[in-house]
């Protein structure tokens, strides 16, 4: 278990100030883009505990988080003050179980073997599949063609499929869109509805495409601590 980290009040404010004025300018670039049913995940990532504080003055009540340690530590320190947590990086077999209880939306799954994990340790989780969108076997993801199988073996054993998340594929827009539309395609074949997709660079071409969740950290945070 992470040790709690103390929370320094003024940091809090300081960062809630740039918080709020960073916040309306994302939610009115997801709102120029017609995403007005698009949801907005916070990614609080390499950023203090405090950020978390300060999203939650502003009425955030769901963050991203890509390390496991990272999240355990928030997650304790907060208590019972703690929001929810998706967790969106690359997930390890062997960390599930450190931060079963912190998540409320696993993400990032991707191979058979790491659902089976969160089935042990979390039954009934909600979780989405990621895909792999640049079919580049350095970076993490399922491939499409295995996507079925992970969807309907994830199913098989209880975990809640709410749909299908993916990573723009490159500073390619026309790329990225290609791929998000494939994404949002694959998704309701499989007859699921949620797909998260797009990050501060691309949230716009991923409305487009049929996001349903965008992931800002940058553009909310600023730059990683």
């Amino acid at each position: 278990m992470s040790e709690p980290l103390p929370i320094d009040e003024e940091l809090v404010d300081r960062l809630a100030g740039p918080l709020g004025e960073r916040l309306e300018a994302v939610l009115d670039r997801i709102r120029a883009a017609g995403g007005d049913q698009v949801r907005l995940l916070p990614v609080s990532k390499a950023h203090p505990v405090e950020a978390v504080v300060a999203g939650q003055r502003h009425g955030l009540g769901v963050f991203g988080e890509n390390y496991a340690q990272e999240l355990s530590a928030k997650h304790a320190t907060l208590g019972a003050a703690a929001p929810e947590f998706h967790f969106i990086g690359q997930l390890q077999r062997n960390k599930v179980r450190q931060i079963a209880a912190a998540v409320t939306l696993w993400q990032s799954v991707d191979r058979i073997r790491v659902a089976d994990e969160i089935a042990k340790r979390a039954p009934d989780a909600r979780v989405l599949a990621q895909v792999n969108l640049a079919d580049d076997p350095g970076k993490a993801g399922c491939n499409f063609e295995d996507l079925p199988e992970l969807v309907d073996h994830m199913q098989s054993i209880g975990l809640q499929v709410e749909g299908l998340m993916g990573v723009g594929t490159a500073a390619d827009d026309q790329a990225t869109a290609a791929a998000f539309r494939r994404l949002r395609a694959q998704a309701d074949t499989l007859g699921l509805v949620e797909c998260s997709m797009g990050m501060t660079a691309d949230l716009e071409l991923a409305i487009n495409e049929g996001s349903t969740m965008v992931r800002i950290g940058t553009a909310l945070f600023g730059a990683r601590q």
